[in-house]
């Protein structure tokens, strides 16, 4: 078995949870519990500029707002 993640031709989604962390997810696999489809399927450059367009801050959401306050 190969790593999904290294094949270029695969299709993929991106997925949020509940702290606005973004994953690049193969399409075949499962949406794990506590993770929600945002875009996809779609070709792994596509997904990958999705994830680079929306998620700019890597600071999980709860930690934002402490840090805030």
């Amino acid at each position: 078995m190969t790593n999904p993640f290294d094949n270029d031709e695969a299709q993929f989604r991106v997925l949020v949870n509940g702290v606005n962390q973004h994953s690049l997810w193969p399409e075949f696999a499962d949406v794990p519990q506590g993770w929600v489809a945002v875009f996809g399927p779609a070709a792994k450059d596509q997904a990958l500029g999705y994830v680079t367009e929306h998620w700019q801050d890597i600071t999980p959401v709860h930690d934002q707002e402490r840090i805030a306050s």
